[in-house]
């Protein structure tokens, strides 16, 4: 009995001791924590000199530079984004159907269907070929198998106001599909599109809304002016988030990426995200300059690359749409292709002087005025010509019925002609020839010193290249490495022309190159048309 409470004394001892030590550090706690609190008052308030006063007189004035460029930011934000409406394209795309109980309610799955973007201005940001069943639904679970209907959907893009009048510019993309066009302006308020006009060729589109009150146009700027490095300002509604600003330079200009047929952009690295589509690319005296149209992306988002149409252009655009509903341009009907510095040295001109002329199509305006395949044109209404860029901008935009003197070169000898603007029938378009006829019937023959295996045309290879049964001969095989090879010669190619003489059997070709010099100037019509090359003896 006295060991029994002797232990159990000392344990009560024991708990006692340790009671009291962590009753100490309780109240140790919190007379240390009522001693931060309640003794030192820290004043967030209280006004501290800046740390950039002691820094050097050059790093001052750096910081001072960098402040008005971001005051000028804010101020061109500030005056523009009032301007900038969101605008929803309702079109109708699949809804789906459970195989498993026939319900009419949308899919629970957006991935049941493969891009959930597909029909709306985002489809192009996302590839067909992305695995989006690899999301699995909440719960580790996947949709049941889906059937299509119809439903109404939509995508929401950009625009910039650019008359008080209910006049907005955006993108071709982001309200074609026929759907309804909504526009959300600055204060929120939605109006329905009462016209919607369409130029595929540059992506440009106008909107028209009436009712609105107080609408802030934004000025449109001279693209022509910007340069390469030149500050600018993306503005739009990505990813459905509004009244979004983001900065940048001009990175390059007069760009092609292959995705209309008319394409000047100018390349921005300002990020450029889903939803910018429309929007207004703004200089620092906040005039819009371009119009986001696309970016250049492997993950859908930015990567800083992105591409807008140039405001010159959208501006003559929109000026017919707004007049006559559509866009009439003028066109020349030839076939051009850049002087290179091998081609310019065969045509007598100096390199990236003009463009080379290599087909004139029959019943159009150039066969009128006189041009003939070969011809440099080096002149247009007096402005230099450098890229056949410059001159189909330079002749679209001609007034239809005016003349303008073209000028050109012609075996060494300068010319100048006289051109009617007509305008570019609906029907009219580039003569395409097909890659398949590389094979023919006719007997053939190599030219050794060039590489080259040629076959007369026959009338199955002529019917499918579209030229005449005795015009040229048809490259059948090249051998790796030869002259021909690096000339870019390939079968299937037709060669109608050796040093500006017509070609039309394989005896000729032969004879021509045998008596030809170490380069020669060969007109060969590919599947894409007609072109000149030189070809060097190796």
């Amino acid at each position: 009995m006295q060991e029994t409470l002797t232990k159990s004394t000392s344990t009560r001892t024991r708990r006692t001791r340790l009671a009291a030590l962590v009753l100490a550090l309780t109240t140790t706690g919190v007379a240390v924590s009522g001693f931060a609190i309640g003794e030192s008052k820290v004043d967030l308030n209280k006004p501290r000199p800046s740390i950039v006063q002691n820094l050097s007189p050059d790093v001052q004035r750096a910081l001072n530079n960098a402040s008005d460029l971001s005051t000028a930011f804010r101020a061109v934000s500030e005056s523009l984004l009032p301007s900038v409406v969101a605008i929803e394209n309702r079109v109708d795309v699949a809804k789906t159907v459970s195989k498993s109980n026939g319900s009419t309610q949308p899919s629970a799955d957006p991935f049941a269907h493969g891009n959930p973007f597909k029909g709306t201005p985002f489809e192009d940001f996302f590839s067909d070929k992305f695995d989006w069943n690899a999301f699995p639904m909440p719960h580790g679970k996947l949709a049941p198998r889906q059937l299509p209907k119809r439903m109404p959907s939509s995508g929401i893009g950009s625009g910039v106001v650019i008359d008080e009048s209910g006049i907005i510019l955006t993108n071709n993309h982001v309200v074609e599909g026929g759907g309804k066009v909504v526009v959300r302006t600055a204060d929120g308020t939605k109006y329905e599109a009462t016209a919607v006009w369409t130029d595929p060729s540059t992506d440009i589109a106008v909107v028209k809304i009436e009712g609105a009150t107080d609408l802030v146009a934004a000025p449109l700027g001279d693209s022509d002016q910007m340069g390469i490095g030149d500050w600018v300002l993306a503005l739009g509604q990505p990813f459905g988030l509004d009244s979004t600003v983001t900065a940048g330079i001009i990175s390059a200009k007069n760009r092609g990426i292959r995705i209309t047929d008319r394409e000047n952009f100018l390349q921005t690295d300002a990020a450029i995200n889903p939803g910018n589509s429309g929007g207004p690319l703004v200089n620092l005296k906040g005039e819009v300059i371009g119009i986001n149209t696309a970016i250049h992306s492997r993950s859908g988002g930015n990567e800083g690359i992105g591409f807008a149409v140039p405001s010159n252009m959208a501006r003559w655009v929109a000026s017919q749409l707004i007049d006559n509903g559509k866009v009439q341009r003028a066109y020349l009907g030839v076939g051009i292709q850049p002087a290179t510095h091998e081609l310019a040295k065969q045509m007598n001109v100096k390199p990236n002087s003009g463009v080379v002329v290599t087909d004139v199509f029959p019943d159009t305006p150039a066969a009128e005025v006189g041009l003939e395949s070969g011809d440099v044109i080096v002149k247009f209404d007096g402005q230099p010509v450098r890229k056949p860029l410059e001159l189909q901008l330079l002749v679209e935009r001609c007034e239809v019925g005016k003349k303008f003197p073209v000028e050109i070169v012609r075996n060494g000898k300068t010319i100048e002609l006289s051109y009617t603007a007509t305008s570019r029938p609906d029907e009219f378009g580039s003569l395409q020839a097909s890659s398949s006829a590389s094979q023919s019937d006719s007997p053939s023959a190599t030219v050794s010193d060039w590489g080259v295996e040629v076959a007369d045309v026959n009338s199955s290879i002529a019917n499918q290249l579209g030229v005449q049964e005795d015009s040229g001969v048809v490259v059948t095989s090249v051998m790796d490495g030869s002259a021909a090879a690096e000339a870019g010669l390939e079968p299937g190619i037709v060669i109608k022309q050796v040093d500006r003489q017509a070609v039309d059997s394989v005896a000729e070709l032969k004879q021509k190159l045998a008596e030809a010099d170490d380069d020669v100037l060969l007109l060969v019509r590919t599947k894409n048309g007609s072109q000149f090359i030189v070809m060097t003896k190796s």
